[in-house]
């Protein structure tokens, strides 16, 4: 017989492990935005400078707790070459720094000029119509 304290321990190792996820970012001069539709929810960082102040505090808030994000299937994109001329930058027309919440379907669901931490972005995101959908999926009410 397995002792109890073995069987919490591994009832609590999923949680464990996805608090340990990272999120490595991608480069926005890199990234397609049709390879992510209905995969992966972007949000995407842009800044004038990696230097920005704004852009190093964002990204020191998404690395601090990366865990509710990959929960939401979120991939970071940065680009911080407005000279680049990338695709996503060409799509969403960023000015100075931007942090660009997206849904699954494409769409920028909300912009916002200031840095945000992992609480606020998760809260925007649950809101979005497919998130809700998606909870629906995985946890229906057995009506």
């Amino acid at each position: 017989m397995i002792p109890l304290h073995v069987l919490v321990l591994a009832a609590f190792l999923p949680l464990v492990a996805s608090a340990q996820e990272t999120l490595s970012p991608l480069d926005g001069r890199a990234v397609l935005l049709a390879d992510l539709i209905w995969v992966k929810r972007p949000v995407v960082v842009f800044a004038d400078s990696p230097k920005d102040p704004d852009f190093i505090r964002q990204m020191e808030y998404l690395a601090a707790d990366p865990g509710p994000l990959a929960e939401r299937d979120v991939v970071v994109i940065v680009d911080t070459d407005p000279g680049a001329r990338s695709e996503i930058r060409l799509k969403l027309h960023p000015r100075g720094f931007s942090l660009v919440l997206m849904d699954k379907d494409g769409e920028a669901k909300m912009r916002k000029p200031l840095p945000w931490n992992v609480r606020e972005i998760t809260r925007a995101i649950d809101k979005f119509p497919d998130v809700r959908q998606e909870a629906l999926e995985r946890y229906p009410s057995g009506r």
